[in-house]
């Protein structure tokens, strides 16, 4: 195998820079570099040459011998001055060494993979670590990448096996009288697993929104001052507002951290009827997304019908109340009026909702277990046709353990690996 190397820490001028090599020639070409390297995990300070022994900078060598690294492998990590022309002169160097090439996008992390020191959940859970935002997505990519998700699988896993030796010992004494009948715990397990995996599946909805943001869609008539709501929330002028009704005629979205969770607020078409054709498609899409978020905010005067009716966790609120005598609930951009306690309602309510939260994070988790618990429900119903069908109950079993294992990388996900691993930068 190639000994790989690579820029580890961002690209550009910085007060270090961290190149990392891994492979069979790591501790070579860190020898011949800065000198011998001391045995074990050690950490020490050097001048490194290149191939003309001219001194390119003084660096802190890091040593990880091998298993006991990132990527399983011997590592170097080499943590020099964070200069772009010390960095590229590194590189320069390394390159100059037979059978080391520059690493590929996420080939350390691959390694690891590939080496068992991670499973594929716990390289999710580091790519969605590196991409975190905010507080609450960095708690449950730490909770991935820790290994929980792995773990649950591999209890589900043993629970499944369980049930299928149960069965298929059955079946080895089709001929001769069995003394227990295996039904019982089966049916046990098979219950206690299916429940478990069906909770998880409620909680990947949650999940997936912590990781790519809760939307929170702001609602109203024209002119109903929800352009500068929104520049309120945002605090700036994300929006163009107008005294014109009918200023907005697209979907204008802000990325914001509420109380550590992600939340992309929507400032929409005022609804209305239109024979403007732009402004309807606009009123279209308002009414679209607005379906589709998580949290709707209504600016509406008492009384007063909209195009969308609100639903139980939604948050009506009186526009401009600035204007009106009457502004208990209501909200003003304008002034500030109530928009205080209308970020800690829209924190409240999607705090609930994430405590929900599960391990499963992505899509593909999400299929996976859909794909076990429906094949839980077959073994349920073949149980019930009597131990003549055991063998078609043992072999759904299966089916299920196989869509679980997939979850963590142990079968069928190498038409994955590439999609996974292009989205990590080179040095990782």
């Amino acid at each position: 195998m190639d000994t790989i190397f690579a820029q580890a820490s961002a690209p550009g001028r910085a007060g270090v820079a961290v190149i990392r090599i891994s492979g069979p020639q790591a501790f070579a070409i860190a020898h011949k570099i800065s000198g011998k390297q001391p045995e074990g995990r050690t950490s020490v300070l050097r001048n490194l040459q290149n191939a003309a022994g001219e001194v390119i900078d003084q660096a802190l060598v890091l040593s990880f011998p091998g298993p006991n690294s990132f990527t399983g492998e011997d590592v170097i990590e080499f943590q020099l001055h964070g200069s772009i022309a010390v960095v590229r002169a590194m590189l320069a160097t390394l390159s100059e060494f037979p059978d080391t090439r520059i690493a590929e996008a996420g080939e350390f992390t691959r390694r690891a993979l590939e080496n068992e020191k991670l499973d594929l959940a716990q390289v999710e859970g580091l790519a969605d670590l590196i991409e975190a935002e905010t507080e609450a997505q960095r708690k449950q990519a730490v909770r991935v990448l820790s290994g929980h998700l792995g773990a649950r699988v591999e209890d589900w896993r043993k629970d499944l096996i369980r049930a299928a030796a149960l069965l298929e010992a059955t079946i080895d004494f089709a001929d001769e009288e069995v003394p227990i009948d295996v039904t019982p715990e089966v049916n046990d397990l098979l219950t206690k697993v299916g429940a478990e995996l069906k909770a998880e599946i409620r909680g990947t909805h949650v999940a997936e929104r912590v990781r790519s943001g809760f939307e929170v869609a702001i609602i109203g008539p024209p002119n109903a001052g929800k352009s500068t709501l929104l520049n309120a929330l945002a605090g700036r002028d994300a929006a163009i507002t107008s005294e014109l009704a009918g200023t907005t005629r697209d979907v204008i979205e802000v990325r914001m951290d509420l109380g550590g969770l992600p939340v992309t607020l929507l400032d929409t078409a005022g609804l209305r009827d239109s024979e403007d054709q732009i402004e309807a498609i606009g009123i279209e899409r308002a009414i679209e997304r607005s379906k589709l978020a998580d949290l709707r905010v209504f600016l509406a005067a008492p009384g007063e019908s909209l195009m969308v009716s609100p639903e139980a966790e939604d948050i009506v609120l009186v526009p401009k109340a600035d204007l009106v005598s009457d502004s208990e609930n209501g909200v003003s951009g304008k002034t500030g009026q109530g928009v205080s306690d209308l970020i800690a309602r829209i924190q409240t309510t999607l705090s609930k909702r994430s405590s929900g939260v599960g391990l499963a994070t992505h899509e593909r988790h999400r299929v996976a277990l859909e794909q076990a618990v429906s094949c839980l429900a077959e073994v349920d119903a073949i149980l019930t046709r009597g131990p003549d069908f055991y063998d078609l109950a043992a072999e759904e079993l299966r089916f299920a353990i196989r869509a679980l294992e997939s979850l963590v990388g142990r079968i069928d996900v190498e038409n994955l690996l590439d999609e996974i691993f292009t989205s990590f930068c080179v040095g990782k």
